[in-house]
Parts: C-alpha cells; structure tokens; sequence
C-alpha cells in the first residue's frame, strides 16, 4: 500500500523549505514522516491514508472544544457569507475584545492582531515607548514568537546578554535581550540589581508550554512583580499558550490565588482567542495601551487585525468556555489523562513525571518534574522518540517533540483517555526492556 503521507511530504519538499510550513511539524526531532491531516472532527483527526489518531495537539492548543464544534462552525459560516475581510472596523471586534476583558481584568484595552508572534512583537514595543528604556528580562525556554529580539538563547554565567539563536538575527539586535534561567531567584534579584532602571520589561511564559511544561514557582512569580513594581519594569504576561486554556481567567488568574492581588502588566494572548483561526491580541491598562497609534507615538497596524470570520470564530469559542461546568469538567478529564499516563509508567518502572493545568498538560521521562530549561534537557530523548512514535502506531498523536507541551479538548471522551492509556501501557512495556 502507498503512504499518501510520504508521497506528499516528498512532493511538499520540493516546493516548501523543509517540507512544513512550521518546524516541529516535520518530525525532524523524533524521525519518520510527518502525517498529512485530511479532515479532523471532535477529538480525532484523519491523515492522507485514513488513518484515525486522538488528537492531542489540537493545533498546539486553540481547538480546546475539539474539531469541528457545531456553535463554531454556525458562527463561522454565518461571517463568511458576509464577507471574509474589510480593512474597516466591524462590530464583532468590539464584542471579543470585550469579551476578553470581561475575564481578563488586569487589562482594561486590548490590540486584536493576527499571530501570536505579532502580539508579543508589539507588546515589547509598547512596553520599550512606555517606558522609555530599552533592555528586556526573558527567560532560557520560554518562546515568544520568532521576533528577531526574543529569539535569543542564554549565555554562560549569570546576568549574560544572550546571542542570537537564529541566522539572520544580527548581534546588535539583542543586546539588549537579557536572558535568565527560569524559576532562579537569586539570578533573578541580581539582574534586577544590575539593570533595573534599564529594564523596560519582563516577559514570561507563567506556565511555558516551549519546554514542554513547566510552571513558574509561586515564589519565583511573587518576587518577578515585587522586582518589576520596585523597578518600574512591566511585568508581560506571554499567554499566548495558557490564555483561556488553563482557566477561563488564564494563568494569571491561577497565580492570583496565590499571590494577593496578583496582575501582570501586559498580557500577550492567542490560539484559544481564535478558536483555530489566525487571531491573537495583546492588553493592559488604559495608561498603557493608549500610547499606541493613532491616539500615542508607538506605531502598530495590521490589514487583517480583527477579521471579520476570525473574530466569530473567536467569540463563538469563547461563550462556550463560559458555560457552567465546562472548566470542571476538562480539568477532570485532562487531569484522568495525566493520572492514567503517570500509573501505566509506575507500572512499567519508566521514569516519569507529569503535570497537568485546565485542558493543558505535559509530561516528562524523568523521576521529579524539571523547573528549568537546563532539567528538562536531561529528560530521554531516545526513549521520548520511540514512545512517540509507539503511540502514532496505535493511533495516538502526541507532540512530535519532547519539549512541548500537550492539550486536551472538551471533546475528549473517558474511552479516548481509556484508549491512550492502554496504548501508552503497551509502549511502556517495550520502553523497558531497553
């Protein structure tokens, strides 16, 4: 029998650098041939044979009802007969930036853009005009995008200017990039100490979904807002990933709980805003966002900002995260996955270790979960690449990288957690006799 995914990914090859549209979705971190998607529906997708996996992806996050939902799709049909794009305000831009707000209530403005790269691209030039200062504080494994100043890797040593991470990014660009090891205090309060009245701001991923998924201690945050309040730094939130994926008030309103009138400065969101469509924003106070063009000197502007068919599908996604009910419930059923997953390890005897937030989880070939970048790295990558590929022959579709994060969707069933578990025990079984 011919596999449709290799003839196609031989013929997207020669047309596509690398064959993908995106990196990770050539399967060049675990080997083998990428599975070409046909169609996808609820919980499962089809690839190019008609091949059904459980999908555990889900577009890296933003189909958290599942493929297809009848609300949606109605929503999303009704504004495309009316029209794909207008380049002129439209009514349903205010409804989901008010929408928005209405759950996230650290932000009192929202910019709709049309990527999460664009939104977190924007949030460090207005934070840089707002402030006036030019040096910016992330942090080794977080990803922001793939704006030229955050893609940087960390340097040796404490409080060291990072070095470009791409070709094409020159030196000079981020110099003013300084990146940290992530949930280390000390490192952190000494590169406050070194270049606090520099800093224009901190962007953090709360919980990073780009090592596949590590929180931010409750420590580390409290001390990142005392530091940035101390400083006049602004404290931006990249929730891009977690944004009404872990609650329907994000991560910060996680962090909340813990830390007595915890908000971040600027919160950067995506993915779940858009319910699957190219939608992203990124928020704060009136203050703030009021420095952006046309009413402030920080220039943003966009043709497809808002549109019109994203932003139904965007608010048609987010009522449905509204309803009674609906965060309990995924919150169950992805914490089941985690469960079942870390017992069907135990009983295999396989280091594992995993953790899991609303419809977002991740775990780990290891004993203890990691806090850092430098921990996550010493998971098993061969033994990552066999279970991955374990779990695609038993029609479970993972992320084909160890260093991202998982998603469950309302549309996942107990016999889709009951199938995945039973094929994770039968890999298991095979990882330890390596």
């Amino acid at each position: 029998m011919t596999d449709l995914n290799q003839t196609l990914f031989e013929r997207a090859a020669k047309v596509i650098p690398g064959g993908v549209n995106s990196p990770v979705r050539a399967f060049r971190a675990v080997g083998g041939t990428p599975r070409f998607v046909q169609r996808a529906q609820g919980a499962y997708f089809w690839d190019a044979n008609g091949k059904r996996y459980i999908d555990y992806i889900g577009s890296w996050g933003p189909m958290i009802l599942g493929h297809g939902h009848p609300a949606v799709l109605e929503a999303v049909q009704k504004a495309a007969v009316d029209g794909f794009s207008f380049g002129a305000p439209t009514e349903r831009e205010v409804e989901l930036a008010e929408a928005i707000l209405a759950q996230v209530p650290s932000m009192d403005m929202v910019r709709l853009v049309s990527s999460g790269t664009e939104a977190g691209m924007s949030a460090l030039r207005l934070a840089r005009g707002a402030t006036g200062r030019s040096k910016i504080i992330k942090f080794e494994g977080c990803y922001h995008g793939h704006a030229d100043a955050l893609l940087v890797k960390a340097g040796s040593g404490l409080a060291t200017f990072g070095n470009p991470t791409s070709a094409g990014v020159p030196p000079e660009v981020v110099q003013h990039t300084l990146v940290l090891e992530y949930n280390n205090i000390p490192q952190l309060e000494e590169a406050f100490a070194l270049h606090g009245k520099e800093l224009a701001l901190l962007m953090i991923e709360p919980i990073a979904g780009n090592m596949n998924f590590v929180r931010a201690s409750v420590p580390f945050m409290k001390r990142c807002r005392e530091l940035c309040t101390q400083y006049g730094a602004l404290l931006v939130f990249d929730e891009v990933m977690t944004g009404f994926r872990v609650a329907l008030g994000s991560a910060q309103s996680v962090y909340a709980k813990e830390i007595p009138g915890f908000k971040p400065d600027m919160t950067v969101l995506g993915k779940v805003i858009g319910g699957g469509m190219p939608l992203a924003a990124f928020g704060g106070p009136r203050e703030i966002m009021q420095q952006l063009a046309p009413t402030g000197p920080v220039y943003q502007a966009g043709t497809l900002s808002g549109n019109p068919v994203a932003t139904a599908c965007g608010l048609a996604t987010l009522k449905e995260l509204s309803k009674p009910g609906f965060w309990d419930a995924l919150s169950k059923t992805t914490q089941s996955l985690v469960d079942g997953l870390s017992a069907a390890a135990k009983k295999a005897d396989i280091p594992f270790s995993a953790d899991c937030q609303g419809g977002m989880f991740g775990f780990f070939l290891l004993p203890e979960l990691p806090q850092n970048y430098a921990k996550v790295m010493t998971s098993d990558s061969p033994r990552f690449n066999k279970l991955f590929h374990g779990l695609l022959d038993r029609g479970v579709y993972i992320a084909p990288a160890l260093y991202e994060a998982g998603f469950v969707s309302a549309a996942h069933s107990e016999a889709d957690i009951a199938e995945t578990v039973q094929a994770a025990s039968e890999v298991f079984a095979t990882l330890g006799k390596t």
